[in-house]
């Protein structure tokens, strides 16, 4: 069944043979891009990592029970397969893309199967240690199973929703011609804007994420979910506005090319998360086994990726939204 979904993705079948290539605000449309849509599809992350902190903060969930927030994490990830197929294919047609099939099937596999291999190759080197903390054959069945049974699934599933919803028309009309960038001053390049996005947000959580390493790496139970919740809000509050006022002085430099930089402008906090734990690392961390630094930083990159995700689908709905309202006030004769 799954061999006849990748199959039937790549096929030349199209759901709406009668669309066109449309615009966009600001460009023309080019399906280059639209087929990325499901980079930008992934609310599921903070709605997943939203309502671990909610159980775990009225008590339903406890450190002190091995595995409980990882393994309800994996169960809500794949549960919200559904908002996320849903999410994705009306991004996708919101960005004229005609292979839902094919976003269906990237958006269900590309982001937890880069996690599955990594994780799969930090516990292939734990077992080549014969450490204990190694994951048994018989999980990772049970994970595939849950991943390829439940979440692709339900993905498609979300399409087949969101397919027969209707979308709203454009706020403005568009030229067919994209106007050209003029050259702007080196502090409105993009660069600039992507290094510098992510140090605020960054700023919000550096407490909390230097209490977590000192609770992981240390044999200690986190059980501040309170305060952790009110960073986390602050956090996604603080991503959305940074790739507001960012987005907002693009288009003041007639640059509209926003889509990508408001994903990468939130998503850079992530580099700043995986740069504070390399230095946590060298700092505090009295680690000398090199399997155990592959295994420190190999979960650091696990938590940076989905951090990367988390943070560039906040920024770039914040942008989007931002940029539709302002457009839609514009009175057009």
């Amino acid at each position: 069944l799954l061999y006849q979904c990748i199959s039937s993705a790549w096929a030349d079948d199209e759901l709406f043979p009668t669309l066109e290539k449309g615009t966009r605000m600001g460009s023309r449309s080019r399906m280059s891009d639209s087929r990325m849509t499901c980079m930008f599809s992934m609310p599921r992350n903070s709605t997943t990592a939203t309502l671990i902190i909610l159980f775990a903060l009225f008590g339903l969930l406890s450190p002190a029970h091995r595995g409980a927030l990882i393994t309800t994490g994996i169960v809500l990830y794949n549960i919200m397969g559904l908002f996320a197929g849903m999410v994705s294919s009306r991004l996708y047609r919101r960005f004229k893309g005609l292979l839902w099939k094919r976003n269906a099937l990237v958006t269900s596999l590309a982001f937890p199967g880069l996690i599955f291999i990594l994780f799969f190759i930090i516990n292939m080197t734990l077992r080549g240690q014969h450490s204990s903390s190694a994951v048994p054959a018989t999980t990772f069945i049970k994970l595939i199973t849950l991943w390829l049974g439940l979440n692709v699934p339900l993905v498609f599933c979300g399409t087949y929703l969101s397919l027969r919803m209707p979308l709203p028309d454009d706020p403005v009309p568009t030229n067919q011609i994209p106007r050209q960038i003029p050259e702007t001053v080196w502090y409105r390049r993009s660069w600039f804007s992507i290094l510098a996005g992510g140090v605020l947000p960054f700023g919000v959580i550096f407490l909390q994420w230097f209490f977590i390493l000192l609770c992981l790496w240390n044999d200690r139970f986190y059980n501040t979910f309170g305060f952790l919740f009110v960073s986390f809000i602050i956090f996604v509050v603080t991503c959305a506005e940074i790739t507001i006022f960012m987005g907002y002085f693009q288009l003041c430099g007639e640059d509209y090319h926003w889509w990508w930089r408001s994903f990468f402008t939130a998503s850079t906090s992530s580099l700043y998360v995986f740069l504070y734990s390399t230095f946590y690392f060298f700092v505090r961390l009295d680690i000398s086994s090199p399997v155990s630094a592959f295994v420190y930083f190999g979960y650091t990159l696990i938590i940076a990726l989905f951090v990367f995700v988390l943070t560039g689908s906040v920024g770039f709905y914040a942008c989007y939204f931002f940029i539709w309202r302002i457009f839609a006030s514009v009175k057009v004769a």
